[in-house]
């Protein structure tokens, strides 16, 4: 039996990385691919496992992604799962900020989720997977985060089309909305992460606003990853799977 592949776009740090890393341990062949070439080195060395690789990809750059692409076509043509987990977040107000910097959060998740979907996809084998990280921002809003929530939105209809389009090849098409999950995303430019402020224990734990009282790990989103990417997740597409500790049931 062949070894089983998948490509993580974003897999160099935090959900990504986890995601990687739980593949790497079921034996997959796992294919990494970041902008941040010390993060991919790093996550690339703490695979588990043989003939893995790590490859530097800036999505908003064409050049390099096809390069990338053509990698894939040539060396894994008929990989089995697509993951995209690359993701920026910064806050920006919707009128004072800089449009260029506003647009980089869509250029790199939206846009750069679309070309690289257009552009792997044909070399996906009949049967694969497509899984993309959203967020619970797909549906909710809060201030300064107009373009992350434009972006993680889009991705989640552009999930339903490709589950709509991507069935006569039977490739099922899902995305994840994590809540708050303990990532490197979580810290500011200052070093504080929003997991540790007043501000997150008041209304999320004191509060009783997050029923679980507690930020989730990124291994328990690698977890529901690998759920739909496995035998068990075979009728599901188009559907959005939440992991938020019971966050976006309360009021």
């Amino acid at each position: 039996m062949s070894r089983k592949k998948v490509v993580v776009l974003g897999g160099s740090s935090g959900i990504g990385k986890a995601i990687a890393e739980r593949f790497a341990r079921e034996g997959w062949l796992v294919i990494i691919a970041s902008s941040d070439p010390a993060k991919l080195e790093a996550a690339f060395a703490g695979l588990v496992g043989s003939g893995h690789e790590a490859i530097q990809l800036d999505i908003r750059d064409d050049a390099r992604l096809a390069h990338f692409v053509s990698h894939i076509r040539t060396e894994h043509a008929d990989f089995d799962v697509l993951i995209n987990s690359i993701g920026v977040s910064e806050h920006m107000p919707i009128l004072e900020a800089d449009f260029a910097q506003w647009d980089d959060a869509l250029q790199v998740m939206l846009y750069g989720t679309v070309k690289s979907c257009r552009a792997l996809l044909p070399y996906m084998k009949q049967g694969g997977r497509l899984i993309h990280i959203t967020s619970i921002h797909h549906e909710r809003v809060e201030r300064g985060s107009s373009a992350y929530g434009m972006a993680k939105a889009a991705i989640t209809q552009f999930t339903r089309s490709l589950a709509l389009e991507m069935a006569p090849r039977n490739i099922l098409a899902n995305t994840i909305a994590p809540g708050f999950i303990d990532t490197p995303m979580s810290v500011d430019g200052n070093g504080q992460s929003e997991l540790e402020t007043e501000w997150f224990h008041d209304n999320y734990i004191k509060y009783d606003h997050l029923p679980l009282k507690r930020p989730g790990k990124p291994e328990e989103v690698a977890g529901v990853a690998y759920f739909l990417a496995g035998p068990d997740a075979s009728y599901m597409t188009g559907s959005v799977v939440t992991v938020d500790g019971g966050l976006t049931i309360t009021f």
